[in-house]
């Protein structure tokens, strides 16, 4: 069971979503090593949502329309605002990679835990998920705890060395004013296509 586990979770964090945007972007603006923070953040997100589920409010969410369309439209609106300032932000010439960026590490955290905790499609997409890999004859405590660190780990390991590493080939983009907005625009034309999938996909 564990192993068909660990398998669904490789599927998933491969999926591209909001959290694999938001990586690649922080790799490109902040660097490989700086990125983990956002990954973090996305990681305190997961965990909430598992805990949501295993409290049992995630069938409240799934099963209350006004409540799950306030977070859902909360959500869309977040990731179209990340959109639309990352498509503004103005080049900053030529640019030193030995110079430390200027984005904070909890900023970045924070971010990364809004974009992956404002979407209540995780909620409901682990309600769904959580059951396959939960034996309710056995303590619950242990298996959740189990699950949760898997998913973390996995989740950890693609957001890093898969999509933050690919996106380091990026970098050498932001040198250049030009390349700069290009990626700006890119990233920012990525976010708000999310939030708008996530608003308009029922």
């Amino acid at each position: 069971m564990w192993f068909g586990l660990v398998a669904a979770c490789f599927l998933i964090s491969f999926t591209p979503g909001a959290g694999a945007i938001n990586t690649m972007a922080n790799s490109i603006t902040a660097g490989w090593a700086r990125s983990v923070w956002g990954i973090a953040g996305q990681q305190v997100a997961l965990v909430a949502h598992i805990g949501i589920v295993a409290a049992g409010v995630g069938v409240l969410v799934a099963n209350s329309p006004l409540l799950f369309n306030i977070v859902r439209y909360a959500g869309a609106a977040y990731l179209v605002y990340l959109g639309v300032r990352q498509w503004r932000a103005r080049p900053q010439g030529q640019v030193d990679e030995t110079i430390m960026p200027t984005e904070s590490s909890w900023s970045m955290a924070r971010r990364g835990v809004l974009v992956n905790l404002t979407n209540p499609k995780a909620v409901v997409f682990f309600l769904a998920f959580t059951p396959q890999f939960i034996r309710p004859s056995h303590p619950l405590a242990p298996q959740y705890l189990v699950l949760a660190a898997t998913v973390v780990v996995i989740d950890v390991v693609v957001m890093w060395f898969c999509f933050a590493a690919a996106a380091k080939g990026l970098r050498r983009m932001t040198r250049s004013g030009a390349g700069q907005t290009r990626l700006n625009r890119l990233f920012g034309g990525m976010f708000v296509g999310v939030g708008a999938l996530l608003a308009i996909v029922h």
